[in-house]
This record gives structure tokens, sequence and C-alpha cells, in this order.
């Protein structure tokens, strides 16, 4: 008897808790909400074949890790989601030796420039490599440029200029002695 006036009571509690929370929700309103993007444009991402532009890759072995360096630029016309590179290393027979695999968390913008790194742990035999290029929603259509799309933050040193016959650097002119032009002195020489 004892447990059926408690678990009565506790119904009762219980009851009377709701009604008073859904009295209190009824009296406070919640404050306005905005929307988050409101007055700016959104892109959605490139569904199907992207189009990126990339430097030839920079492979280095560091330590006990093959480090390979990529730089990326977006030319389609909208933002790529989650671009990812795989590079896969074969051994002279054909068969694949090691993997690894870099990607860009979030979306790659129109016109963006963006430097990927590929870390692959060292294995010996290692006779060739292919890259495969991916992105969340689709295949990506690529175009390998010879140049870095980004410009050199200091001009390269000029060369010596070289002549014309036999590659021999030009002679710098010399104002102690007179020039001779084929074999005679220029001063001896009469017009």
């Amino acid at each position: 008897m004892t447990r059926a006036r408690v678990g009565y009571a506790a119904t009762l509690l219980a009851a009377a808790f709701v009604a008073g929370a859904s009295f209190a929700g009824q009296a406070a309103q919640a404050p306005k909400l905005e929307p988050v993007l409101a007055g700016k444009t959104f892109t959605p991402p490139v569904h199907g074949e992207a189009e990126i532009e990339y430097t030839i890759p920079v492979t280095k072995r560091e330590k006990d890790n093959i480090v390979t360096r990529i730089t990326v630029r977006n030319i389609s016309q909208a933002p790529i989601a989650r671009l990812q590179i795989t590079e896969t290393f074969y051994d002279k027979a054909g068969a694949v030796l090691i993997s690894g695999r870099s990607a860009i968390n979030g979306l790659l913008q129109p016109q963006e420039i963006q430097t990927m790194t590929i870390e692959t742990p060292f294995k010996g035999g290692v006779n060739g490599d292919k890259l495969a290029f991916r992105h969340a929603n689709g295949d990506v259509k690529k175009r390998r440029k010879i140049r870095r799309p980004l410009r050199r933050s200091r001009p390269r040193q000029s060369r010596r200029p070289r002549s014309r016959r036999r590659g021999r650097p030009r002679a710098r002119a010399r104002t102690s002695r007179p020039r001779r032009v084929w074999g005679v002195r220029r001063c001896d020489r009469r017009t």
C-alpha cells in the first residue's frame, strides 16, 4: 500500500512540474533568430568535374619519409570542396609499393592558390609514382603548369651574357688598353 501511495504522489508531482513548465514557456517569448547568411552571397561548390592547375611536384626524401610538395590553383568558376591528392609509388614490375594522401579541409575558392604536402613512409625499390586528384563531389580535370603560379619574392640574379661564338663570356670593356678588332688594334686600323 505504501508503494501505491508513493507512486501516486510521484506521478502527481511530475504532472504538476510539466504543467508549470508549459505555462511558464507561454508567458516568455523566445528571442527572434536572424539568419547567419543574411545579406551574404554563397556560391555552392562544384558538383562533377572541377578544373585545377598545379606545378611540377617537388619530391624529396626527409629522414624516413618521402615528402612531395605541390602548389595548386582552382581555375573553376565555383569553389572546390575537399580537394584530395593521392600519390602512389610503384616498383620496376609495376606493383604498388606505398601510397600517401593529402587533402584541403574546406573549400578551395576560385583563383585561390594553396600548397599541399604529401608525406609517405620510405620503402626501398621505388621506380615511379602517379598522382590522382579527386574532390568531395567528383573528379578533377588537371592542367600542369611548368612555372609556379606564385610570384617570386626576390628577382633572379642575372647571369653574365654569353657571346655568340663558342659560348665564351663576353669580354668586359677595358679603359686602360685599346680594344683589338680582328687581330688589329683599333687605333692602327684606317678607315
